[in-house]
């Protein structure tokens, strides 16, 4: 097997586990969503500083919090995971999985918006439709339901900021999750204590299935990033794109065809428009990168350059 395609199908593995995983915190529908939140994050620390410790580099999570700006910059994309997690969770409790993964579909224009505020980047004309459309999606869904999507806004968000968080440093994947799940992980502790000590209400421990779903919570946080991680070092960056699209897909059919969600006319055309100007979003950047590539052979090829 080629390289390549051992990295697709890890991108395609990766995908799968997240566009899956409304299917597994249905499972814990009767576990409040901040103490799902808090096992996801202790069980995510110790899966991850596992995994450090066979490939030797737990060192790094030091490295990173020695360093006061790289340590600074984790703790807010901490706390932007957190949250993103949170709301996801919350997402399924509720049964607005549809509006989760509307979310996850947006995610890339927002990104784009993002890097035209932060890193002053000029949107392209297909950009500029696709964001339009985008735009125009979150419109109708607010005039149709009374209010904003705003579970679908804030999961775009907070993911939105996390990678904008991420482009600002250089640690790797498995090492900044690990300092983040670590600086995470005393508030955590300190809220199961105070659940199961102070209140007596918490979950762990009491009811042996919802015990074993709290601790494989780790196991899926991690596997789909180190999936993602392995793939990203192997596969072009626009055929990862192209493929992080299964996840909303999947969580998209888990919410409609599964939890029966309810899913109107206002939904589809909302949801017609973000999936064409995702189309729009990716010719862009198929464009963008077949250019790269070009001037790439061109620079090699070309005895004058």
């Amino acid at each position: 097997m080629t390289s390549e395609r051992a990295g697709i199908l890890s991108m395609v593995g990766a995908c799968t586990i997240w566009g899956s995983s409304p299917l597994y915190y249905k499972l814990l529908a009767d576990v409040p969503p901040d103490e799902v939140l808090a096992h996801r994050t202790l069980w995510s620390l110790v899966f991850f500083a596992g995994v450090l410790i066979v490939q030797r580099r737990l060192s790094g999570v030091a490295r990173a919090l020695g360093d006061r700006r790289t340590a600074l910059t984790l703790a807010f994309s901490a706390v932007m995971i957190s949250c993103n997690w949170f709301l996801f969770i919350y997402s399924i409790q509720i049964e607005r999985a549809t509006e989760a993964s509307l979310g996850y579909y947006i995610f890339p224009l927002v990104a784009v918006l993002l890097g035209v505020v932060a890193f002053g980047e000029r949107l392209k004309r297909l950009e500029a439709a696709a964001v339009a459309l985008a735009a125009t999606a979150v419109a109708l869904l607010a005039w149709r339901e009374g209010q904003l999507p705003y579970v679908s806004l804030l999961l775009a968000g907070t993911f939105g900021f996390y990678g904008l968080a991420k482009k600002r440093i250089a640690t790797g994947a498995v090492v900044s999750v690990t300092t983040e799940v670590t600086l995470l992980a005393p508030l955590a502790l300190g809220w199961l204590i105070w659940l199961h000590v102070g209140q007596g209400t918490g979950i762990w421990g009491h009811d042996a299935r919802a015990t074993f779903l709290l601790m494989l919570s780790g196991p899926i946080t991690a596997a789909p990033l180190i999936l993602f991680s392995y793939a990203s070092q192997r596969v072009a960056l626009s055929t990862v794109g192209l493929i992080q699209y299964l996840n909303p897909t999947l969580q998209f059919l888990c919410a409609t065809l599964v939890f029966r969600e309810p899913f109107g006319l206002a939904q589809a055309a909302a949801f017609a428009l973000i999936w064409t100007a995702l189309g729009l979003y990716s010719a862009a950047r198929f464009g963008a990168e077949r250019k790269r590539r070009r001037a790439s052979v061109s620079s090699v090829t070309d005895p004058q350059i």
